[in-house]
Protein backbone atom coordinates (compact mmCIF):
# COMPACT_ATOMS: atom_id res chain seq x y z
CA UNK A 1 0.00 0.00 0.00
CA UNK A 2 1.21 3.50 -0.82
CA UNK A 3 2.38 5.78 1.99
CA UNK A 4 0.92 8.86 0.32
CA UNK A 5 -1.13 9.85 -2.70
CA UNK A 6 -0.98 12.92 -4.96
CA UNK A 7 -3.81 13.54 -7.39
CA UNK A 8 -4.22 15.93 -10.27
CA UNK A 9 -7.75 17.33 -10.49
CA UNK A 10 -8.73 18.47 -13.98
CA UNK A 11 -9.04 15.52 -16.33
CA UNK A 12 -8.47 13.02 -13.52
CA UNK A 13 -11.42 13.39 -11.18
CA UNK A 14 -13.40 16.08 -13.05
CA UNK A 15 -13.81 17.57 -16.51
CA UNK A 16 -15.23 21.10 -16.64
CA UNK A 17 -15.76 20.62 -12.88
CA UNK A 18 -18.14 17.69 -13.30
CA UNK A 19 -17.12 14.32 -11.79
CA UNK A 20 -15.78 11.68 -14.12
CA UNK A 21 -17.54 8.30 -13.86
CA UNK A 22 -16.62 6.51 -10.63
CA UNK A 23 -14.45 9.36 -9.35
CA UNK A 24 -16.47 10.19 -6.22
CA UNK A 25 -16.64 6.55 -5.20
CA UNK A 26 -12.95 5.95 -5.92
CA UNK A 27 -11.79 8.87 -3.80
CA UNK A 28 -14.07 7.82 -0.96
CA UNK A 29 -12.58 4.31 -1.10
CA UNK A 30 -9.08 5.79 -0.97
CA UNK A 31 -10.07 8.02 1.95
CA UNK A 32 -11.48 4.99 3.78
CA UNK A 33 -8.14 3.23 3.33
CA UNK A 34 -6.43 5.94 5.37
CA UNK A 35 -3.78 6.85 2.79
CA UNK A 36 -2.72 10.51 3.22
CA UNK A 37 -3.52 12.53 0.12
CA UNK A 38 -3.01 15.92 -1.48
CA UNK A 39 -4.41 17.39 -4.67
CA UNK A 40 -1.52 18.81 -6.69
CA UNK A 41 -2.90 20.93 -9.51
CA UNK A 42 -1.73 23.48 -12.03
CA UNK A 43 -5.26 24.91 -12.11
CA UNK A 44 -5.04 28.69 -11.83
CA UNK A 45 -8.62 29.62 -12.70
CA UNK A 46 -9.74 29.33 -9.06
CA UNK A 47 -8.28 29.66 -5.58
CA UNK A 48 -7.77 26.58 -3.42
CA UNK A 49 -10.85 27.55 -1.37
CA UNK A 50 -12.97 27.87 -4.49
CA UNK A 51 -11.69 24.55 -5.79
CA UNK A 52 -12.56 22.79 -2.54
CA UNK A 53 -16.05 24.34 -2.52
CA UNK A 54 -16.66 23.38 -6.16
CA UNK A 55 -15.53 19.79 -5.63
CA UNK A 56 -17.66 19.51 -2.49
CA UNK A 57 -20.70 20.83 -4.37
CA UNK A 58 -20.43 18.02 -6.95
CA UNK A 59 -20.10 15.22 -4.42
CA UNK A 60 -16.48 14.99 -3.28
CA UNK A 61 -15.28 15.45 0.30
CA UNK A 62 -12.29 17.79 -0.01
CA UNK A 63 -10.78 20.42 2.28
CA UNK A 64 -8.98 23.54 1.06
CA UNK A 65 -5.82 22.56 2.96
CA UNK A 66 -5.64 19.35 0.91
CA UNK A 67 -5.20 21.36 -2.28
CA UNK A 68 -1.79 22.57 -3.40
CA UNK A 69 -2.07 24.86 -6.42
CA UNK A 70 0.56 26.36 -8.68
CA UNK A 71 -0.41 29.77 -7.30
CA UNK A 72 0.32 28.67 -3.73
CA UNK A 73 3.71 27.30 -4.78
CA UNK A 74 4.51 30.44 -6.75
CA UNK A 75 3.65 32.68 -3.79
CA UNK A 76 5.98 30.62 -1.61
CA UNK A 77 8.73 31.02 -4.20
CA UNK A 78 8.22 34.79 -4.49
CA UNK A 79 8.23 35.32 -0.74
CA UNK A 80 11.51 33.45 -0.41
CA UNK A 81 13.31 34.69 -3.55
CA UNK A 82 11.77 38.09 -4.32
CA UNK A 83 10.44 39.38 -0.99
CA UNK A 84 8.89 42.84 -1.23
CA UNK A 85 9.37 43.24 -4.98
CA UNK A 86 6.62 44.55 -7.25
CA UNK A 87 4.96 41.62 -9.00
CA UNK A 88 2.61 41.67 -11.99
CA UNK A 89 0.60 38.46 -12.39
CA UNK A 90 -0.96 37.67 -15.76
CA UNK A 91 -3.58 35.06 -15.03
CA UNK A 92 -7.04 33.92 -16.06
CA UNK A 93 -8.83 33.62 -12.75
CA UNK A 94 -8.86 35.00 -9.18
CA UNK A 95 -5.88 33.52 -7.32
CA UNK A 96 -4.72 36.54 -5.35
CA UNK A 97 -6.14 35.12 -2.11
CA UNK A 98 -3.57 32.32 -2.43
CA UNK A 99 -0.72 34.83 -2.75
CA UNK A 100 -0.55 36.41 0.70
CA UNK A 101 2.63 38.36 1.35
CA UNK A 102 3.28 39.09 -2.33
CA UNK A 103 3.36 42.74 -3.44
CA UNK A 104 0.96 42.57 -6.39
CA UNK A 105 0.82 45.56 -8.77
CA UNK A 106 -0.76 46.34 -12.13
CA UNK A 107 2.21 47.97 -13.83
CA UNK A 108 5.95 48.66 -13.59
CA UNK A 109 6.89 45.19 -12.28
CA UNK A 110 10.17 44.01 -10.86
CA UNK A 111 9.03 40.42 -11.46
CA UNK A 112 6.56 39.15 -14.06
CA UNK A 113 4.49 36.04 -13.35
CA UNK A 114 2.52 34.06 -15.92
CA UNK A 115 -0.44 32.12 -14.57
CA UNK A 116 -3.06 30.18 -16.49
CA UNK A 117 -3.96 31.25 -20.02
CA UNK A 118 -7.38 32.29 -21.24
CA UNK A 119 -9.21 35.14 -22.99
CA UNK A 120 -7.21 37.70 -20.99
CA UNK A 121 -4.02 36.61 -22.80
CA UNK A 122 -4.60 39.09 -25.62
CA UNK A 123 -2.16 40.37 -28.21
CA UNK A 124 -1.75 43.64 -26.28
CA UNK A 125 -1.19 41.90 -22.93
CA UNK A 126 1.40 39.49 -24.30
CA UNK A 127 3.13 42.29 -26.21
CA UNK A 128 3.41 44.27 -22.98
CA UNK A 129 4.87 41.19 -21.27
CA UNK A 130 7.38 40.87 -24.11
CA UNK A 131 8.41 44.51 -23.68
CA UNK A 132 8.94 44.09 -19.92
CA UNK A 133 11.10 41.02 -20.50
CA UNK A 134 13.18 42.83 -23.11
CA UNK A 135 13.67 45.63 -20.59
CA UNK A 136 15.19 43.11 -18.20
CA UNK A 137 12.26 42.20 -15.95
CA UNK A 138 12.70 38.55 -14.85
CA UNK A 139 9.75 36.28 -15.61
CA UNK A 140 8.53 33.06 -14.03
CA UNK A 141 5.48 30.94 -14.70
CA UNK A 142 3.12 29.17 -12.34
CA UNK A 143 3.29 26.21 -14.72
CA UNK A 144 4.11 25.38 -18.32
CA UNK A 145 1.16 23.14 -19.26
CA UNK A 146 0.47 23.23 -22.99
CA UNK A 147 -3.23 22.30 -22.85
CA UNK A 148 -6.09 21.51 -20.55
CA UNK A 149 -9.19 19.40 -21.15
CA UNK A 150 -12.75 20.77 -21.14
CA UNK A 151 -16.13 19.34 -22.01
CA UNK A 152 -15.90 21.34 -25.25
CA UNK A 153 -12.51 19.94 -26.18
CA UNK A 154 -8.86 20.81 -25.49
CA UNK A 155 -7.78 24.41 -24.91
CA UNK A 156 -4.28 25.84 -25.26
CA UNK A 157 -2.54 26.87 -22.05
CA UNK A 158 0.35 29.04 -20.91
CA UNK A 159 3.14 26.76 -22.10
CA UNK A 160 2.26 27.52 -25.71
CA UNK A 161 2.95 31.23 -25.14
CA UNK A 162 6.06 30.64 -23.04
CA UNK A 163 7.80 28.87 -25.91
CA UNK A 164 7.37 31.89 -28.19
CA UNK A 165 8.32 34.45 -25.53
CA UNK A 166 11.49 32.55 -24.69
CA UNK A 167 12.54 32.49 -28.32
CA UNK A 168 11.67 36.15 -28.81
CA UNK A 169 13.64 37.31 -25.76
CA UNK A 170 16.38 34.68 -25.52
CA UNK A 171 15.49 34.28 -21.87
CA UNK A 172 14.36 31.20 -19.97
CA UNK A 173 11.06 31.38 -18.08
CA UNK A 174 11.27 28.88 -15.21
CA UNK A 175 8.07 27.20 -14.04
CA UNK A 176 7.18 26.62 -10.40
CA UNK A 177 4.28 24.15 -10.64
CA UNK A 178 4.32 20.71 -12.22
CA UNK A 179 6.58 19.31 -13.58
CA UNK A 180 9.01 21.35 -11.47
CA UNK A 181 10.57 19.26 -8.68
CA UNK A 182 9.68 22.11 -6.30
CA UNK A 183 5.98 21.34 -6.56
CA UNK A 184 6.42 17.64 -6.00
CA UNK A 185 8.82 18.10 -3.08
CA UNK A 186 6.50 20.60 -1.39
CA UNK A 187 3.56 18.23 -1.74
CA UNK A 188 5.54 15.35 -0.21
CA UNK A 189 6.45 17.57 2.74
CA UNK A 190 2.80 18.52 3.24
CA UNK A 191 1.82 14.87 3.14
CA UNK A 192 4.23 14.21 5.98
CA UNK A 193 5.91 11.41 4.03
CA UNK A 194 9.67 11.28 4.43
CA UNK A 195 10.52 9.26 1.34
CA UNK A 196 8.99 10.26 -2.02
CA UNK A 197 9.41 6.69 -3.27
CA UNK A 198 6.41 5.79 -1.10
CA UNK A 199 4.19 8.35 -2.82
CA UNK A 200 1.95 7.67 -5.83
CA UNK A 201 1.15 10.49 -8.27
CA UNK A 202 -1.95 10.13 -10.47
CA UNK A 203 -2.42 12.37 -13.50
CA UNK A 204 -3.63 12.67 -17.08
CA UNK A 205 -0.58 14.54 -18.37
CA UNK A 206 2.13 12.00 -19.12
CA UNK A 207 4.91 14.57 -19.00
CA UNK A 208 3.94 17.10 -16.31
CA UNK A 209 2.15 14.74 -13.94
CA UNK A 210 3.52 11.27 -14.38
CA UNK A 211 7.07 11.42 -15.71
CA UNK A 212 7.70 14.58 -13.69
CA UNK A 213 6.77 12.72 -10.52
CA UNK A 214 8.85 9.70 -11.47
CA UNK A 215 11.90 11.91 -11.87
CA UNK A 216 11.37 12.82 -8.20
CA UNK A 217 11.41 9.09 -7.29
CA UNK A 218 7.63 8.76 -6.98
CA UNK A 219 5.46 6.09 -8.56
CA UNK A 220 3.60 7.52 -11.55
CA UNK A 221 0.11 6.48 -12.61
CA UNK A 222 -1.34 7.71 -15.91
CA UNK A 223 -5.11 7.76 -16.45
CA UNK A 224 -6.62 7.46 -19.92
CA UNK A 225 -8.95 10.41 -19.35
CA UNK A 226 -8.68 14.20 -19.61
CA UNK A 227 -5.79 15.32 -21.79
CA UNK A 228 -4.45 11.77 -22.24
CA UNK A 229 -3.15 11.34 -25.80
CA UNK A 230 -2.58 7.71 -26.89
CA UNK A 231 0.05 8.75 -29.44
CA UNK A 232 2.22 10.26 -26.69
CA UNK A 233 2.22 7.00 -24.78
CA UNK A 234 2.91 5.02 -27.95
CA UNK A 235 5.89 7.25 -28.74
CA UNK A 236 7.35 6.72 -25.27
CA UNK A 237 7.12 2.96 -25.63
CA UNK A 238 8.86 3.12 -29.01
CA UNK A 239 11.79 5.00 -27.51
CA UNK A 240 14.15 2.27 -26.34
CA UNK A 241 15.88 4.58 -23.88
CA UNK A 242 12.89 6.71 -22.86
CA UNK A 243 10.98 6.66 -19.60
CA UNK A 244 7.42 5.33 -19.51
CA UNK A 245 4.70 5.56 -16.83
CA UNK A 246 5.00 3.04 -14.02
CA UNK A 247 1.29 2.22 -14.37
CA UNK A 248 -1.52 3.10 -16.78
CA UNK A 249 -5.20 2.74 -15.82
CA UNK A 250 -8.37 3.49 -17.75
CA UNK A 251 -9.71 5.97 -15.21
CA UNK A 252 -9.61 7.05 -11.57
CA UNK A 253 -12.27 4.40 -10.91
CA UNK A 254 -9.50 1.79 -11.23
CA UNK A 255 -7.23 3.46 -8.67
CA UNK A 256 -8.41 1.66 -5.48
CA UNK A 257 -7.67 -1.75 -7.03
CA UNK A 258 -4.25 -0.61 -8.20
CA UNK A 259 -3.33 0.78 -4.78
CA UNK A 260 -4.20 -2.55 -3.17
CA UNK A 261 -1.75 -4.29 -5.49
CA UNK A 262 1.15 -1.89 -4.97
Amino acid sequence: MAEGLLLDIDGVIVTSWQPLPGAVEALQAVADSGIPRMFLTNTTSRSRGQIADTLTDVGFTVRADEILTAAVLTAEYLRSRHAGTRVVVLNEGPVTEDMDGVNLVDDDPEVLVFGGAGPSFTHDVLSRALAWMLEGVPAISMHRSLTWATAGGPKIDTGVYLEGLQKATGKKIPAIGKPSPLGFRSAVEMLGVGDPSGVVMVGDDVYSDVLGAQKTAMTGVLVRTGKFVPEQLDALHKDEFGQVPDHVIDSIADLPDLLEKL
